[in-house]
């Protein structure tokens, strides 16, 4: 059986989602399509906690699907900018995982993330699953991908 692990970055699939259609991204048939006939090894969400009640619900629903759920603490800064992207840690996670993983699922459309899925084909020989919303993920990550899967249709949600 095909082994996969999956990252999602959430806050960019919560915000290219409402961008691109003011829909939410439906999360149970994410996880029922990237999952159907495979081994999961991992499931994670990161986001940033901002510690509200509607965001902690968000979060049970998450869990109750079956992912895990990695927070960091959201940061606003003096100057009003704020601190709290995953890159490095989603990156350090796909990267422990590709040795074990027959496939990697990344869910983001984050230009940044095209040098690990080039790494994870390249040097672990393994397929790269993008999911992103096409007008809002970035070329150079579509073309690192082994597989685009757009997020359209029956993934949103309302």
């Amino acid at each position: 059986m095909t082994r996969v692990a999956i990252f999602v970055d959430t806050q960019n699939v919560y915000y290219t989602v409402r961008e691109a259609y003011g829909k939410h991204f439906d999360y149970r048939r994410f996880w029922a399509r990237a999952t159907a006939n495979r081994e999961v090894l991992t499931v994670r969400c990161y986001a940033t906690d901002k510690g509200d009640a509607k965001q902690r619900e968000f979060q049970n629903i998450l869990r109750s699907i079956g992912f895990e759920v990695r927070l960091k603490p959201f940061i606003q800064r003096a100057d009003g900018s704020a601190k709290g992207d995953w890159d490095v840690g989603i990156t350090l996670d796909a990267i422990e995982y590709a040795a074990q993983a027959d496939v990697v699922v990344l869910v983001s459309g984050d230009g940044d993330f095209d040098l690990l899925a080039e790494k994870i084909r390249e040097v672990h020989g393994k397929r790269v699953e993008v999911y992103g919303v096409p007008k809002l993920t970035a070329n150079s990550l579509i073309n690192a991908a082994s597989q685009f899967i757009p997020i359209e249709g029956e993934l949103l949600l309302g």
